[in-house]
Parts: structure tokens; sequence; C-alpha cells
């Protein structure tokens, strides 16, 4: 069995646990008891280093340990700087060298809603009342770190992200975590007909910002494809898979695991539905030599912003349909009555989190689900 770790935020939450402790009670903490919030448990959490800088700022030092998942993040230490402060609010949360900026939001520091909860529920119990601090979350190995990642796909850039929405970080690509989000779906599935597909956090965010029902998301990594034909059997009436282009593309080519390790053929599906689209050989050549899906989307902008033509749309429309079809074929070849019973639409959605294109059957299942 896989042993499963913590999120990156917790072990921001930690230091920044060690260095407050420092502040008030002149101690150093070599374990940091950490309330989880999501789920509702208390991890424990060592502590490597802990100074204090001056008589107003501390320093504590925690390593990430994502457990048996394949996180690049493993072992990487999160820096925490903590000051007092006379004025402001009482938890002020800022991101230092190695925490990521976001182009699509003001340049803020991408440290998102999970992670800023956990700092600030767990901080705040330590603080009496009218007391202030600063927290300073830095990653020395961000920088590097993320042009290994798809950050700057999402927007964010010169560093790495405090994502997700819960404190444990599962091994999403073993075998035992397909038996866990199995689970998850039969449990679902038991209470609804109708359910939304979300590859990773991005999805699992946006949706909830629609105003889809959080209770029929279900993560599946990149196990799309074993995670449909179990919606089927289990009689899932409809599925949306809802996921950001540069990964939900990979359906329309057949492609049904979609780690980047197994397969990755987004350049060759874009630049085939360019060219069925009728675009000129030249624009076909700039997508498919594109460096990203986000890049070669881009161009597509670009273009149509130049002639006034709309290949965006009719390009991914293409794709989007072209998803939905691929799913349930893929659906109905892993059946043994050879017939689907789940139908299926698409979603996809860019690097800023605008929705690109809904297929036909997406329009009419996210009238249903939000």
């Amino acid at each position: 069995m896989s042993r499963s770790g913590y999120t990156l935020p917790v072990f921001a939450c930690a230091a920044a646990v060690a260095a407050l402790h420092w502040l008030r009670d002149r101690q150093p903490l070599t374990l940091a008891s950490i309330d989880l919030i999501e789920p509702a448990q208390i991890a424990e959490i060592p502590i490597e280093q802990v100074a204090g800088l001056s008589e107003n700022t501390a320093l504590a030092i925690a390593r990430s340990d994502p457990g048996d998942n394949l996180d690049l993040t493993k072992n990487t230490p999160i820096w925490v700087l903590v000051e007092w402060r006379e004025v402001g609010e009482a938890i002020i949360i800022k991101g230092g060298e190695g925490i990521g900026r976001q182009l699509n939001a003001d340049d803020k520091p991408a440290i998102y809603a999970y992670a800023q909860k956990l700092l600030q529920e767990n901080l705040q119990r330590m603080l009496a009342p009218g007391q202030k601090i600063t927290v300073t979350i830095i990653l020395p190995e961000g920088r590097s770190l993320a042009v290994r990642t798809s950050n700057s796909a999402f927007g964010v850039v010169e560093g790495l992200s405090l994502l997700g929405t819960t404190g444990i970080s599962q091994p999403l690509s073993t075998p035992d975590q397909l038996a866990v989000f199995r689970a998850q779906l039969q449990n679902k599935a038991s209470r609804f007909e109708s359910l939304v597909f979300c590859i990773g956090e991005n999805g699992l965010d946006l949706a909830r910002k629609l105003g889809i029902n959080p209770e029929q998301l279900v993560k599946t990594a990149n196990w799309l494809g074993p995670m449909l034909v179990e919606a089927d059997v289990l009689g899932v009436k409809e599925i949306l898979l809802f996921g950001y282009h540069g990964k939900l593309m990979k359906l329309a080519g057949g492609i049904f695991h979609t780690h980047h390790y197994l397969a990755d053929g987004r350049r060759e599906i874009l630049a085939a539905q360019c060219a069925i689209a009728g675009l000129k050989l030249r624009d076909i050549q700039a997508v498919f030599n594109s460096a990203t899906a986000e890049a070669a989307l881009i161009y597509l902008k670009s273009l149509d912003a130049e002639t006034g033509s709309d290949w965006v749309n009719q390009v991914y429309n293409a794709i989007a349909e072209t998803i939905d079809v691929r799913s349930q074929e893929y659906i109905q070849s892993h059946t043994e009555r050879g017939t689907a019973v789940t139908v299926c639409g698409s979603i996809l959605f860019d690097r800023d989190r605008k929705i690109i294109v809904k297929s036909k059957t997406a329009a009419l299942l996210i009238e249903k689900l939000c």
C-alpha cells in the first residue's frame, strides 16, 4: 500500500506555527500540531530549524513530504518568516522568494483558498487579542522547480503555488489511488445521476465557483478512462468532463490516461483539427510547433484578431465534440454489454480559468448542474 503524505500548504503552516511559537514563548518547536481542517484531523509535522532573527522576527523551516506521490516538491524546504506588527489586520500572509505570482490576478502570490484558511485558523488560535503578525512564505527552490511544472500554463510565474483543497497528499499516480477514487465515485454515484469529472485542483476550484454542487464533483487525476467505465457500470446517467484544455484534449486523440509520462499527443490533435477546419499550412505548422497547448491557443486567438476569423471556436468545438464521441466509444468498448449508459459532455478552460468551449451535450448538462 502506498503511503500518503501532506500537501505543501501544511508544511508552510507548520513552519509558521513554529516561528510564531518562538516569538511568543522564546522556545524552539520540534513538532508542530496542525489542524488540517480538510480532513478534520491533526497532523504532527517535524520542524527542522527555528531561529529568532530579532526581538520581533523569527524564521522556521519545515520540509515537504508528500508521501509516495510523484511530486517534485518532495523534500523541498519551506521557510516561513513571522514578524510582530502594530497596526492592520491580525494576520497578513505574503509570498516571498519561490512563491509564484498570479498574472491573471494582479500579481497576487499564488497562495490559494485552502492554504489561506489553514494558516489563518491555525495561527489565529495562537494570538492574544490585539496581536498582529505578518507571515512571509519562502520556497528557496521554488523558482527552479517551477520550470518543471505546468504552472505557467495557468498564469503562475516565478515560483510554485500553494494549491489544494485538502491537507492530505495522496499518491495520485498509483493503482491504490485509483481504488480510492473509485470508492469515492461509488459513493457519489449512489446519490447522483449526474456527476462532474475534474482532473485536478484547478478544475475543482473553477467548478465550485460556477455554482456546481461540490458533492457532485469527482476528482479523477489522470485516470479518466477507468473512471468513465466505472461510472457507466454504476449507472451514472451523465458525466460532465471539466478540465484544462491542454489535458482534456488528449481524450480527442483516444488517450484516456492523461499523464504525460505515458502519452502526449496534444500538438498532433490540435494540428489535425486545424487541418480539418481548413487553416493554411503555415498556420497548422505554427500550431504544431507551439511549445505548449496554451501557446497554440494564443496563436489561434491572434489569428482570429488579425483576420476577423473564428478559428478558435471552430477548432475547439470540434475538439470538444470529438472528446464526447471518443468518451462514449471508450465506455462502450470496455463494457460487457457493448453499449454505454452514460452520456458525456465536455468543457475546456484556459490558463486564466476562462471557459473556451462547451460541447453541445455539456451546454445542456451545465444548465442542470448550476
